[in-house]
């Protein structure tokens, strides 16, 4: 009897054991602190907003005791794939991703997918018809394009001629540009879109885009870029060209050093994010995940309107 009840207690040792090493996509009955990885790749570290998000992360990890590990895509695909392949070598307990490439992001996700590891995107979605992301959690951009489009179009007085400098390869960019046009279209029929190019929402790339459009579109009135490195990049090739408070520039963000440009009177506002907090709901919504429930598959985050510092009471 001994060596059968011992026989039974080494056998349920053993399932127990098997059990817990094995790794599933699936989240926990009850909530886990201290004991989760975190692996980030955003897309670009060196954009203001991105700190901004990285550290919002990094605070509410802290609060779970989350270990959490950043890398930057650098607007780099193969270089992200790479980066969610060795966050799978490392066994991470979960994956976050701001694709620098929404519809190739694919693969990394099924990757992801195939090793058990859950995924969720931050400000930017994937568009991939293959791999599963738990949930998405951005600011609402569509409605930060329609921010952006008032910004643009009461300082214009309605009408105009205007250029895009855009970023098409992310949805988020896709969004604020479709809400930008459609709210054009809707309340200032008399500005005209005389250009729409891409800058790859860098700011070198973006004051040179701008200086081909100058000299293409001498009587320009207005621009908008779709995130402040864009805007910034604009303003630079603006005032190159002896045209600011001429040519009227919105970007979009309202980091530090747009506010500064604004608050000067050098482009007129910004649809305000707030990266921080997508970053620390980001980590809040893994938590709830790893502790049973189920979250929404999109978690919007409502987008502001920066225009300078309000008046001194």
């Amino acid at each position: 009897m001994r060596r059968n009840s011992a026989a039974a207690a080494l056998a349920a040792t053993l399932i127990l054991l098997v059990s817990g090493c094995a790794k599933s996509n699936a989240p926990t009955s009850t909530p886990a602190s201290g004991s989760k990885s975190i692996g980030v790749s955003l897309l670009d570290l060196q954009a203001q907003f991105y700190q901004a998000m990285e550290q919002g992360m990094k605070d509410e990890a802290a609060t779970y005791g989350y270990s959490i590990v950043f890398t930057d895509a650098n607007h780099d695909q193969a270089k992200q794939t790479s980066q969610v392949e060795d966050f799978i070598s490392k066994h991470v307990d979960v994956i976050i991703l701001s694709p620098a490439d929404s519809k190739a992001v694919g693969p990394a996700i099924v990757e992801a997918n195939s090793a058990n590891i859950p995924v969720f995107t931050a400000d930017i979605a994937s568009t991939a018809a293959r791999g599963t992301v738990i949930s998405h959690i951005a600011s609402d951009n569509i409605q930060g394009g329609k921010v952006a489009a008032d910004l643009l179009g009461a300082a214009l007085g309605g009408r105009g001629d205007i250029a895009i400098i855009d970023e098409p390869e992310v949805t988020s960019v896709q969004d604020r540009v479709k809400g930008f046009k459609d709210e054009l279209a809707a309340k200032y029929p008399a500005i005209r879109i005389v250009a729409d190019q891409t800058a790859g929402g860098e700011r070198a790339q973006a004051a040179s885009v701008t200086d081909n459009l100058l000299q293409r579109f001498p009587n320009l009135n207005g621009i908008f870029g779709i995130n402040d490195d864009s805007a910034l990049g604009a303003l630079a090739a603006v005032r190159s060209a002896g045209k600011v408070g001429k040519i009227k520039i919105v970007g979009y963000d309202a980091n530090p050093e747009a506010r500064k440009a604004i608050d000067a009177g050098e482009m007129v506002g910004d649809p305000e994010q707030h990266p921080d907090q997508i970053g620390k709901l980001t980590i809040d919504t893994i938590h709830d995940y790893f502790s049973g429930s189920t979250p929404p598959s999109r978690i919007p985050v409502t987008v502001g309107s920066y225009t300078g510092p309000a008046p001194a009471k």
